[in-house]
C-alpha cells in the first residue's frame, strides 16, 4: 500500500497524547503527556498539517466531573501543547457514556466526522490519519474513510488490540508512541 498525503492528523487523547488511567483523568492535575507526544503535535504544527483531538469521556456521564473541570483538563492540555510549539484545531469529544446510543462515540464515527468537517476535509478523509490506542480508534476511523494508526502507550493490552485492528485494516500501522507514528508520517 502506498502511502497516503496526509493533510490532517487526529489523535485519540488519553494512551496517545496523555498517560491513561483506569479510573479516568479526574482534574488537571492528573493530566500528564507521555513522553515526545507535546513535541510531536508541534512537529505536526511546524508542518503545517492540522491536528484535531477526538476522545471519549464516558466520565462526564458518569458523573465523576463536571463539564467546567474538563474544560480545565483540555486547557492544561492545550496549553502544554502551545508551550511545546503545538496547535489543535479542534477538540471534538463524547460525554455520553457506553449505553447512552449516541452517535459520537467510538467506535461510531461521530468524533471524526466532527473533526473533519471542523478542518475542513470531508471531501478527503482518506487524506486523514487517526492515530489511536484501541481498536475502537480503528473502528471509527475505517467508518468515517480515516486511515487508522495504533501506538502503544494505553494501558491496554495491545497484542490483542492490534490483532483485532489487522482482521479490521490489514495495513494497519503501529508505532511505539506518538513521536514515531508523527516520524514515519513526517517522512
Amino acid at each position: 500500500m502506498s502511502k497516503p498525503d496526509i493533510h490532517a492528523v487526529l489523535l485519540d487523547r488519553d494512551g496517545v497524547i496523555n498517560f491513561e488511567s483506569k479510573d479516568y483523568i479526574l482534574a488537571p492535575e492528573q493530566w500528564r503527556p507521555i513522553p515526545g507526544s507535546l513535541e510531536a503535535i508541534a512537529r505536526l504544527s511546524s508542518a503545517n498539517i492540522p491536528v484535531a483531538i477526538c476522545s471519549n469521556q464516558s466520565a462526564l456521564a458518569r458523573g465523576y466531573f463536571d463539564n467546567s473541570t474538563m474544560q480545565a483538563i483540555h486547557a492544561k492540555m492545550i496549553g502544554a501543547i502551545e508551550k511545546a510549539g503545538g496547535h489543535i484545531a479542534h477538540t471534538a469529544y463524547c460525554p455520553h457514556g457506553p449505553d447512552d446510543g449516541c452517535a459520537c462515540r467510538k467506535p461510531k464515527p461521530g468524533l471524526v466526522i466532527e473533526a473533519l468537517e471542523q478542518l475542513g476535509m470531508t471531501d478527503k478523509p482518506h487524506n486523514v490519519v487517526f492515530i489511536g490506542d484501541s481498536s475502537r480508534d480503528v473502528q471509527a476511523a475505517l467508518a468515517a474513510g480515516v486511515v487508522p494508526m495504533l501506538v502503544k502507550t494505553g494501558h491496554s493490552d495491545i497484542d490483542v488490540i492490534y490483532t483485532e485492528s489487522v482482521k479490521l485494516y490489514p495495513d494497519i500501522q503501529i508505532f511505539a508512541d506518538l513521536a514515531s507514528a508523527v516520524s514515519a508520517i513526517l517522512e
